[in-house]
């Protein structure tokens, strides 16, 4: 069987056919993590990424080559988790960026858009890393601009173009030691390879299910909030529809276009928000006329997604279910569907400084919220917040400045990201890579201070900071030449595994007296959901002991798969 171009309806099932593979193979591309804890996310994180876009490619009434190609690149952007989900996001962006200009695909504009996409992913990460997915896709790219030249069969060109992932993929070990110690192959580079392989399964006219189903959000998990209950129900609401809608930009938005968009949805109504890319703009304002800022956004390009809700009749039902939410959490109340949609009310002048962290669980919520964060996204370890996690998270918090705090390496890419796509607040990512380090940098946040005097302060700070992490492992290998055995106690520190035992507490002990040195002076230790407060409460005395100069500080952090997480500083 040949083919020698496809049109957008074929692409599209290709890619939901990528997608779907990649859906039901994520399991096991989770299980590729080098390290053997429990929290192994990859296949997680790009599964949601993949599943975001397939959703609005799957919307799609009547496609063409355009709208598949915004599809899966607005849908991609908005909804990265973690790094491999970044990285896939910009793959497909740049690939987008090329098939939209056509109707049907040859190899030569394939290859070409193979080609784009590795550009635009590499471009997004700051320091790329040979032996990752990065690497994969440039071989897949290389071999597809060769293959241009020697066939014209598209099945042909992408058996080739896969055999050449493949081979790459095998080599990814010997790229990356850690791999190769941990005896798997790099998990984001499995994963791309996984939606090729579905692809090309749709060419070949396999049998495949393209329904794409809504999948649930985690109960409470995903997204936490915090604000003052009372506050919100003696506020005047002066503009009483919440509108949201997309605009599907017709052309790319002028920086002009866009400031006279604001300007005019200011002249109706207040809260507003404009996020633009090149393909959609988002659009949040409070007005007494809806209609009148659709009519506006329709001058655009088409709408899609509205969603308008009648703030004062909402009001007294909201208050009371958050009044019973804070009772029972007696924290920070998780955020329900009804406040995702409707984002803050602010009545108030925006603030200069303000802050968005990541947690990790109840007790660690408490710590953030009493050090002055605004708005709290759980996720951390189990499940990275996406890009547009992190947009929403933004036009809650009323600052003219806003620093996030990722707190774990897998979350920055996506808060830069979604940094890059807000004009009308100044964002400010601190690479925090640890709760510890989070912690470590609003201690040292001066309000008095410029933004870009605290920014070089709490990022200096972080970096005094040591973190390890006690877990368990899930299957036996060797890492940092430590034989871990399934179900051994693993003590996880900023740059590899530092001890590893059957003991819980033995362990926990071995990787501090690891991590402490002689300018050490202060031990926090973070007991987490499965731990008392007895025994961490024994673990700090026993520290004391073993280091009686160290002032050892014990509190509750609730996280989730990991029994302590512990900073020196």
């Amino acid at each position: 069987m040949e083919i020698t171009t496809i049109n957008a309806e074929a692409l599209a099932k290709a890619f939901l056919a990528g997608a779907k593979n990649l859906e039901a193979k994520k399991e096991w591309i989770n299980e590729l993590n080098v390290f053997p804890v429990p929290d192994g996310d990859t296949g997680t994180n790009m599964s949601m990424t993949i599943m975001s876009a397939a959703k609005e490619v799957t919307a799609i009434a009547d496609p063409d080559m355009k709208s598949v190609a915004k599809a899966i690149s607005s849908g991609s952007l908005r909804g990265a988790r973690g790094n491999s989900g970044v990285i896939l996001s910009q793959l497909f962006r740049g690939f987008a960026k090329v098939i939209a200009e056509y109707d049907e695909i040859d190899v030569q504009i394939l290859a070409e858009a193979f080609e784009k996409g590795v550009e635009t992913a590499y471009k997004a990460v700051m320091k790329p890393k040979e032996g990752t997915i990065l690497t994969v896709a440039r071989g897949m790219a290389n071999r597809a601009i060769e293959l241009s030249d020697e066939t014209y069969d598209l099945i042909e060109f992408c058996e080739g173009v896969i055999k050449e992932g493949d081979r790459v993929l095998a080599k990814t070990p010997d790229m990356l030691p850690v791999l190769k110690q941990a005896g798997v192959v790099d998990s984001g580079g499995q994963g791309l390879m996984q939606v090729m392989k579905g692809a090309l399964d749709s060419l070949l006219g396999k049998e495949i299910d393209y329904t794409i189903e809504e999948t649930p959000k985690a109960a409470a998990t995903e997204d936490t909030v915090s604000y003052n209950i009372e506050a919100q129900a003696q506020q005047e609401i002066r503009f009483a529809y919440c509108t949201q809608f997309l605009v599907m930009l017709e052309q790319p938005i002028t920086t002009r276009q866009e400031n006279e968009f604001k300007e005019y949805l200011e002249g109706i109504g207040d809260s507003i928000v404009v996020v633009a890319d090149d393909e959609i703009v988002k659009v949040h304002v409070h007005t007494n006329d809806p209609g009148l800022a659709m009519q506006r956004g329709l001058t655009y390009g088409s709408l899609t997604t509205i969603i308008i809700e009648n703030m004062k009749l909402e009001r007294d039902e909201k208050i009371s279910a958050l009044k019973e939410k804070e009772m029972q959490a007696a924290a920070v109340p998780s955020r329900s569907e009804a406040e995702e949609q409707e984002p803050m009310v602010f009545t108030e002048s925006p603030k200069e400084m303000g802050f968005i962290s990541v947690s990790i669980g109840d007790g660690i919520n408490e710590i953030f919220t009493g050090l002055g964060v605004d708005y709290i996204i759980e996720g951390g370890q189990t499940m990275n917040p996406s890009t547009e996690d992190m947009l929403n998270a933004i036009a809650r918090v009323n600052a003219k400045t806003i620093f996030i705090l990722p707190n774990n390496k897998n979350i920055i890419l996506a808060a830069n990201q979604a940094a890059s796509l807000v004009e009308d607040k100044k964002i400010i990512v601190i690479p925090t890579k640890t709760i510890p380090q989070g912690i470590t940098a609003l201690i040292n946040f001066i309000p008095d201070s410029t933004p870009e005097d605290n920014a070089e302060r709490m990022t200096t700070e972080i970096g005094a900071v040591k973190t390890g992490q006690v877990t368990y492992a899930v299957r036996d290998t060797v890492i940092d030449d430590k034989e871990i055995k399934q179900d051994d106690y693993m003590g996880i520190g900023d740059s590899g595994i530092l001890s590893v035992g059957k003991n819980l507490e033995e362990t926990t002990l071995s990787m501090v007296d690891a991590l402490i040195d002689e300018e050490s002076a202060i031990v926090s230790i973070y007991y987490g959901a499965d731990m008392s407060e007895e025994s961490a409460g024994a673990l700090g005395a026993k520290l004391e002991e073993r280091h009686p100069e160290i002032e050892v500080e014990v509190h509750y952090g609730g996280q989730p798969i990991y029994y302590f997480v512990i900073s020196v500083e």
